[in-house]
């Protein structure tokens, strides 16, 4: 089989990765379709230059990504795909409301997304076949990572995190796109993915290794504790008082002193560019650039109020203040942990009071603030937002689909069709994409893949889903093995 390489290393994450003895034979072999080895640059070089120019709709418009992570899986029967004409076990406990897309409707408990939905996409028609059990855990370690896992226990439950794991989707994204600004490339808040005991699964940089770990902002506090944000805590991000800035940069250049007379050393260890990352740690440290973001109290209270003085309100309002400092990746996880009772998108019991009284008017002041703020501000261009859960929620009440126990008022997991939301850089606005069946069952046009939807967050970055990274064994693998769902860019 002919193929046709792009310029020399740089398909690769891994520069030192050096043509293969395959690569060359193919190279030779060319020879028979009457290429040249010079004929085969020239093609290299175009085809690097059309990459470069861009690939499709919507190719490179994202600065920055706020994944807003509904851990638990919402019902999207009950928010944001209600239907009606059908039997009571399957039709929605709350009243459909208007929103404005004509002929598009939301349910009573998302008022103030229904005022706004034309700034966002909703795709309906999420859906995808569940490796093995209907675990949350294998299920947000495939929307993070892009890939399924070989190892699931008999309870469903996956091992801890380990330095093998597939990297999550940001730490992908600041590799390939590290930030030029002196602050946080990625931030991950304000509570870890977990599900029962597994905590972190998915939430690593896995085998690219620490240096592509987020900053962890896990505030003090209970789940239930609705103040948390105002406890956040960035004492690593500060000088020691008995340090000041200038006497931190003599150290820095004092450094670099007794670097220039070791060039042994340096040599040894310049591989690490050990002199990048420790200048951008100082410029971090010194600029107090990323203190200042974590700061809520430098906002007006009108500005907070509007978020809700919830958690999931407060960090998703930290989350604008970040990307406006210049932070690539944000990902805000639901602030309540799968397999529990209150605030919980997990509602195989309780769903009525559960959702009108709890998380529904949470996720509808936070996310809807969030939407507006960035747009008046003018961020929403190139800053991408995405709303999704690992699956929804049966469309049969009481119903058991995953071994759980579900009340009359309850529903059980559902990875075969749901609701997602995706937003902003350069996304279709007041757009439905896809379209579930009568009972929202399934798909009855356009399915889009978890998957797809991190191939289509590559894409506004402008990188290509099938760049190849290399893991812990050295094997290449694609950053995720989907395509972009190109329908969604305007």
């Amino acid at each position: 089989m002919l193929r046709i390489p792009g310029e020399f290393c740089t398909d690769l994450c891994d520069a030192n990765m050096k043509l293969t003895r395959r690569d060359l034979l193919r190279i030779g072999g060319s020879s028979i379709l009457g290429l040249s080895l010079g004929s085969m640059f020239q093609l290299s070089a175009r085809a690097k230059e059309a990459r470069d120019k861009g690939g499709g709709p919507g190719w490179g418009k994202a600065k920055s990504v706020i994944m807003v992570y509904l851990q638990g899986g919402p019902s999207h029967l009950d928010l944001w795909d209600p239907k009606e004409n059908v039997e009571d076990k399957i039709r929605s406990p709350f009243k459909p409301i208007p929103t404005k897309i004509p002929g598009v409707n939301f349910t009573e408990i998302l008022p103030q997304l229904a005022k706004v939905n034309d700034k966002f996409t909703m795709i309906r028609s999420m859906s995808y076949t569940p490796n093995g059990l209907f675990n949350h855990t294998a299920a947000i370690y495939q929307i993070m990572t892009g890939y399924t896992t070989d190892k699931v226990s008999p309870s469903g439950q996956l091992e801890p995190p380990n330095p093998k794991d597939f990297p999550n989707f940001g730490s992908n994204i600041v590799r390939l796109k590290p930030v030029t600004d002196p602050m946080l490339p990625f931030v991950m808040l304000p509570r870890p993915l977990q599900e029962s005991n597994v905590v972190g699964k998915g939430g690593t940089a896995g085998f690219l290794g620490k240096a592509f770990d987020p900053y962890y902002l896990f505030p003090d506090g209970d789940d239930m504790d609705m103040t948390k944000m105002d406890k956040v805590k960035t004492d690593d991000l500060k000088l020691p008082q008995e340090v000041f800035a200038m006497r931190l940069q003599r150290r820095a250049r004092l450094r670099d002193t007794l670097n220039d007379a070791m060039p042994q050393i340096e040599k040894a260890v310049e591989s690490y560019n050990l002199d990048e990352y420790y200048q951008r740690a100082l410029n971090l440290i010194v600029s107090g650039r990323a203190r200042s973001a974590f700061d809520l109290g430098q906002e007006p209270d009108a500005v907070r109020d509007r978020y809700g003085r919830t958690t999931f309100g407060q960090s998703c309002l930290l989350a604008r203040r970040l990307v406006e400092a210049g932070t690539r990746v944000v990902e805000v996880v639901w602030p309540k942990v799968a397999n529990s009772d209150n605030h919980s998108w997990d509602v195989h019991v309780g769903l009525t009071q559960r959702m009108k009284n709890q998380s529904g008017p949470m996720l509808d002041q936070g996310l809807s603030a969030l939407f507006e703020d960035l747009d008046q501000r003018g961020l929403l261009s190139e800053t991408l937002v995405v709303a999704i859960g690992e699956f929804g929620r049966s469309p049969q009440k009481g119903l058991s689909t995953s071994g759980n126990s579900n009340s009359p008022d309850g529903r059980d997991h559902w990875p075969y069709c749901y609701t997602s939301v995706i937003g902003g850089a350069g996304i279709r606005r007041g757009y439905v994409h896809g379209k579930s069946d009568k009972t929202a069952s399934s798909p009855a046009e356009d399915p889009v893949h978890p998957m797809e939807v991190l191939a289509t967050i590559y894409h506004a970055f402008g990188i290509d889903p099938d760049t190849i990274v290399y893991n812990h064994l050295n094997q290449p693998r694609e950053l995720v093995k989907a395509h972009t769902v190109t329908k969604l860019f305007a």
